[in-house]
């Protein structure tokens, strides 16, 4: 639930701020697919079962192993994720394929930056935790328990955010009784766009671009001439500060004290011009802003900072498509007319 007047964001009763640094990603993983959280031996039961679903079929290898490698990370991630659902595109979306799919997604973005990398890919590891073993696939060596746990809590900040563009493309995929992969692979197409999923690279971008604190309100101001868009910044929900950010900004300061440094300028010149051109119109800060900083202090190339919000989401997704196939209902929104009334059409000959 996303209450955009007060700045909550609660996930099955919960409020973000309240599991995002003391739970694990699997354990927000059960919340979402079975609405509570789960006991030891349940939570148990789910780490050992996503740990034996990470493997990719051969067919998802080899589509892997086929692309460019200057193809961008999430057209990877669409195109495997679609292979290696393959071999259940008969089957009505279960927990079980939920946690499959979730699984998978680390195991394809980490062999295919290692192949960037012209670096064999690195095979999972069962006794590591979902994010742990992300990094470990990525870089060939285990990560500082800050590092892990920092991304855990991007992971569980980012699982889930209401009916946005690309849980409602999936939900809408599973009100026609499609596969969970295809449900899956079309929120992924909608993720891809930089208006929903690809601000953080693009806030690390800009960033580059403004280069120091003292350059920021010069910058600022003459892009606001040329209409450019401030990035990290609005919300179509909140109203208030994003309350994933105010975590965010916590660690970005702990961990990325340079990048903080010049981002909490920006914010500042940015949130003041915004104000000074719409006064009436509610401005603040969103969850890509800091998100940028904690990313890029993880260690994560910037063209994967959208795949790994994709990492985190997956859990979402496929949460929201078991309960759509539940009490399942077509979804066919009405569209309003506005051309023409019916009329006559004008033969080949008389058009001219």
């Amino acid at each position: 639930m996303v209450d955009g007047e007060n700045g909550r964001l609660v996930y099955h009763g919960y409020v973000i701020a309240d599991l995002a640094e003391e739970m694990s990603f699997e354990e927000v993983a059960h919340l979402l697919w079975h609405g509570r959280l789960p006991t030891r031996a349940e939570l148990d039961a789910l780490t050992l079962e996503l740990a034996g679903s990470r493997a990719l079929t051969p067919a998802a290898t080899a589509t892997l192993e086929a692309l460019p490698t200057d193809t961008d990370p999430m057209d990877v991630l669409r195109s495997v994720v679609s292979v290696q659902g393959v071999e259940h595109r008969l089957e009505k979306p279960t927990v079980a394929l939920a946690i499959h799919l979730t699984a998978s997604f680390p195991t394809i973005l980490a062999a295919f930056h290692r192949r960037q990398q012209g670096q064999p890919a690195i095979k999972p590891r069962a006794d590591l935790g979902h994010a742990a073993n992300y990094l470990y696939m990525m870089n060939g060596k285990e990560s500082s328990p800050e590092i892990v746990r920092a991304l855990n809590t991007y992971l569980v900040l980012l699982a889930d955010h209401g009916m946005n563009a690309s849980t409602f493309t999936a939900r809408v995929i599973a009100s026609t009784d499609s596969d969970l992969a295809s449900c899956v692979v079309g929120a992924i197409g909608a993720l891809k766009g930089p208006a929903h999923g690809g601000a953080p690279s693009a806030v690390i971008e800009q960033l580059e671009q403004i280069g120091t604190a003292e350059n920021a309100e010069r910058w600022m101001r003459e892009a606001r001439t040329r209409k450019v868009k401030f990035m990290g910044f609005g919300h179509r929900v909140y109203r208030v500060y994003d309350p994933r950010a105010k975590i965010l900004k916590a660690m970005c300061e702990r961990m990325n004290p340079k990048f903080y440094a010049l981002a909490t300028k920006v914010e500042e010149v940015a949130l003041r011009i915004l104000h000074e051109e719409h006064p009436e119109r509610p401005q603040s800060t969103n969850v890509e802003f800091y998100s940028a900083g904690v990313l890029q202090a993880i260690g994560l190339p910037k063209q994967y900072f959208t795949p790994t919000f994709a990492v985190s989401r997956a859990a979402g997704w496929t949460a929201h498509v078991l309960e759509q196939v539940a009490n399942n209902r077509i979804i066919r929104p009405q569209s309003e007319y506005i051309g023409p009334e019916p009329r006559k059409p004008v033969p080949l000959a008389e058009r001219g």
